[in-house]
């Protein structure tokens, strides 16, 4: 059976704001969402809409999308009410629009249509599965109920959110039932509002998403527009730094970044790392004057300050150079979480790492004496490293073996050297020394990884294929990176001895055979280059002759396909026998 897409246009009269733009204005508007809105109709699995639309768009001036009769279902298919029209001088159109499914709100469904002349250019939708729900809705007196599902109940919902909430409720609107499509598969869901006292976990008023089916809380934000702070702290490798906070209270700070997508840095609590994922409200940092750490590790706040620092600059970085509006792109920050613990391969724990854990958790340890990181995990390079796992996961998803583990690896040595540079802070200059503010002969050397004795710099003949035991052990991501980051140092820097290794030749910075005349493209262009080919050419399984590919062609997307920045591209893979 076809959905049936219905638009309703008549919202888009708003757009025009109270007679402060021209009729033509309000005319152009109009005829983009009507544009927009035939796009949706002509490519439904472009917009994540089930099946194909019908050919008659149907226009409603029906806010909710539902059948007058008491008893009737709901209107069936996807509504799409437009938000916002942004028309660029070069006749390119932005049109965003509000979702809706049968009726109901779909939470994490807008869209916004990229188009000009009436063709479409792109869409930005975080829905990634059209929405297939096994229920049967129906109104009943007026509220639409769920039919032939499992169904806790508005009640349940209301007494699930209120128990979430915690001691202090005064009151909770009526639930709303609504479709919750955000990084998930879409479902029924409750959305209920609760009201109440404020305390370290959330503000006065909380909107949580309760699903239908099992009760389970899907999703919470506060209500309130909090009050951004600027708080002081005191770091254990930075000094004295200032970073944005949150105000809950009269007297009540937590170390969440409302700049930044709300990210939070809170206390692991020496938890196994592996654990994370089933203890997610752990004790958040708190202050009652704003001041945090005492530039020492026996405040457990110290290292805290450098991990707010560290994905600030971070964040920044991405944002300002790329423009990307953090690590899933979406404005939402991630949660951070320092004093963890590690399982080690022979089965022990260990402070000495730091991770990404797949589906946006970041973990800090707190080192261990004796091995190459003796003190806590927490450089500004190390922060780097590690959001960019999430960048890398959230586009091309780069696979942890073969090639693809070695370039997913160089990913974050890279950005995370190029975050190190653009923080430009004196406690830990620029370098191409990973983790050098730890250790200081660090853990990686980008323009000669093999110091270590395990790394390759030089790409194979037949490159990392893991096909027995020994190879898998032997081509460790950590150490195939090698190749990448060699590549990426040539590529900015060219052959030229780093200061950080005044020993060695411009022959130790290339494979045996090639030429040392190498000129760098610099650091931001080189940038700029990677960050492209990993958002727009690379995969899940791509190798390195895939990279090669790719970024010769993200250069010649950016500087020319005759350019400069592309030549270099080319002779800094083929010196590290990248062909």
């Amino acid at each position: 059976m076809k959905t049936r897409l219905k638009v309703v246009v008549a919202a888009v009269l708003a757009l025009a704001g109270h007679g402060a733009f021209a009729a033509d204005a309000e005319t152009e508007k109009k005829a983009a969402v009507e544009r927009a809105l035939a796009l949706i109709q002509s490519n439904p699995a472009s917009f994540s809409v089930a099946t194909p639309a019908s050919s008659r768009v149907r226009r409603s001036t029906d806010s909710q999308g539902l059948a007058s009769s008491s008893t009737a279902p709901p209107t069936q298919g996807d509504e799409f009410k437009p938000r916002d029209v942004i028309l660029d001088k070069d006749g390119t159109e932005h049109v965003r629009f509000d979702r809706f499914h049968q009726g109901l709100h779909v939470i994490g469904g807008d869209i916004v249509v990229h188009s000009k002349e009436g063709q479409s250019v792109t869409s930005s939708l975080t829905m990634r599965n059209a929405i297939q729900l096994p229920a049967t809705l129906a109104k009943v007196d007026g509220r639409t109920v769920i039919q032939n599902a499992p169904d806790i109940g508005a009640d349940r919902a209301k007494g699930i959110a209120a128990e979430r909430f915690g001691n202090g409720v005064e009151r909770s609107d009526a639930p709303q039932l609504v479709v919750f499509a955000r990084d998930k598969t879409p479902v029924l869901a409750y959305e209920v509002r609760v009201f109440g006292a404020p305390n370290e976990r959330h503000a006065d008023s909380v909107v949580y998403y309760v699903g239908a089916g099992d009760g389970a809380i899907l999703d919470s934000q506060d209500l309130a527009k909090r009050v951004q702070a600027t708080g002081a702290g005191r770091s254990l490798y930075y000094g004295d730094l200032q970073f944005t906070t949150d105000k809950f209270g009269a007297n009540s700070y937590r170390m969440v970044d409302p700049s930044r997508g709300d990210g939070e840095v809170l206390d692991g609590r020496d938890l196994e790392a592996g654990w994370l994922a089933f203890s997610p409200d752990l004790v958040p940092f708190t202050s009652p004057d704003n001041k945090w750490g005492n530039g020492a590790t026996n405040d457990r706040k110290t290292v805290a300050v450098d991990i707010s620092y560290g994905l600030a600059k971070t964040w920044d970085y991405f944002k300002q150079i790329h423009g990307r509006n953090g690590i899933f792109d979406d404005g939402r920050g991630v949660k951070s979480y320092a004093h963890v613990v590690f399982r080690t391969d022979r089965g022990g724990m260990t402070g000495a790492n730091a991770q990404w854990r797949d589906g946006g958790v970041m973990a800090y340890g707190d080192g261990a004496p004796g091995t190459l990181l003796p003190g806590p995990v927490v450089s500004i390079d190390v922060a780097g490293h590690e959001m960019s796992h999430g960048v890398t996961e959230a586009t091309s998803k780069l696979a942890y073996s073969r090639d693809a583990g070695g370039l997913n690896e160089a990913t974050s040595d890279i950005f995370g050297t190029l975050v190190k540079y653009y923080a430009n802070n004196a406690n830990d200059p620029g370098n191409y020394v990973i983790g050098a503010r730890i250790q200081p002969n660090g853990l990686r050397k980008m323009y000669k990884q093999d110091i270590d004795g395990q790394s390759f710099v030089c790409y194979p003949r037949d490159g990392f294929r893991n096909t027995s035991a020994e190879e898998v052990d032997a081509h460790n991501p950590h150490v195939t990176s090698g190749v990448g980051n060699r590549f990426f140092y040539l590529l900015a820097e060219g052959a030229v001895v780093p200061s950080t290794d005044r020993t060695l030749n411009k022959s130790d910075l290339v494979c045996p055979g090639q030429s040392t005349n190498l000129a760098g493209i610099g650091r931001e262009k080189a940038g700029k280059i990677w960050y492209r080919m990993l958002t727009v050419y690379l995969n899940a399984n791509s190798t390195y002759p895939d990279a090669r590919a790719g970024s010769i062609q993200a250069a010649s997307d950016l500087y020319g396909a005759n350019s400069v920045a592309a030549t270099a591209v080319a002779r800094a893979w083929s010196a590290v026998l990248v062909n």
